[in-house]
């Protein structure tokens, strides 16, 4: 990974991540696609990296942190607004040279990847939805999250309890979950008195509530490139509402995983990897295809 420094809307300072060497100037000049990797609330960049490795055969993936995350700049009155991290995101395609992009987005970097096509069509080539309600979750939904993160036993001693208490003794696990427990690890930081989040529970919570009471569907309805709503079939995001949102989507297609719940490309890699690389081949291939010449 090679950080790359970006500047977001209102001046944030923005980490950007490139999974590979950067393409030699030939792939540049053959147009080599790039995939904008955008993580959930709470994750980061690094969260992709399984995903990267395999995309960085053909495409530039570049994962950004976003404000409040990972590396990048958590400025405490914010704003934390789905208008800064939309143009966070648009600001990060422009200043890498990215676009068109296919936007990769999980969770609420997903509803920023639908936003921002809805806004400029014209920086995203396609759009993968993974486990993100369009529909609004309500004033009980934030209430409970303000419940759950008050919950969490801080500081961790080591690294094992953060692992031990996110896979296994969370109220909010229905059973033993390795892989949500090594996602939380990575988002913890060691301080004097032990391991805490590298980002603030209060920002997250504001960042929450830029969406969960609204219902975001006159802007799915916007998105006019090829858009995949993805979701696993133990996740958050059912599969009415997901055959809904393909169904308002005017280029929607449908995928789901097995075995996974909310953190699918962590939960179920191959089952992933299975349900995305064929819809950015098809993409290449329709690519490709309004390259051609037309005989005469």
């Amino acid at each position: 990974m090679r950080r790359i420094d970006v500047t977001g809307a209102d001046g944030v300072n923005l980490a950007a991540w490139e999974f590979a060497d950067p393409p030699k100037e030939s792939a540049e000049a053959d147009g080599a696609p790039g995939v904008l990797l955008l993580h959930g609330l709470m994750g980061r960049a690094s969260h992709w990296a399984p995903t990267a490795r395999w995309l960085a055969e053909r495409y530039r993936a570049v994962g950004l942190d976003q404000r409040g995350h990972g590396r990048s700049e958590k400025p405490a009155d914010g704003p934390y607004t789905r208008d800064a991290y939309v143009g966070d995101a648009e600001a990060a395609i422009e200043q890498l040279g990215l676009g068109p992009v296919t936007v990769v987005g999980h969770a609420m970097g997903a509803l920023t990847g639908w936003q921002l096509a809805a806004k400029r069509p014209d920086l995203v080539r396609a759009v993968v939805i993974c486990d993100m309600r369009a529909s609004a979750l309500g004033a009980a939904s934030q209430r409970e999250w303000s419940d759950w993160f008050a919950s969490w036993p801080l500081p961790f001693a080591t690294l094992a309890d953060v692992r031990k208490w996110f896979g296994e003794d969370d109220p909010w696990v229905e059973r033993p979950n390795p892989s949500r427990g090594a996602f939380y690890a990575e988002v913890m930081a060691e301080r004097e008195d032990g391991w805490r989040p590298v980002f603030s529970r209060r920002q997250m919570l504001r960042s929450r509530a830029t969406w969960i009471f609204d219902a975001h569907w006159e802007e799915l309805a916007q998105v006019r490139c090829p858009a995949l709503v993805l979701r696993g079939l133990d996740g958050e995001l059912g599969r009415a509402e997901a055959q809904e949102m393909v169904r308002v989507l005017p280029r929607g297609q449908y995928a789901e995983v097995a075995d996974a719940g909310h953190l699918v490309h962590y939960d179920q890699p191959e089952g992933w990897r299975a349900a995305v690389e064929p819809f950015l081949e098809q993409l290449a291939e329709d690519n490709r295809e309004d390259r051609e010449p037309v005989a005469p």
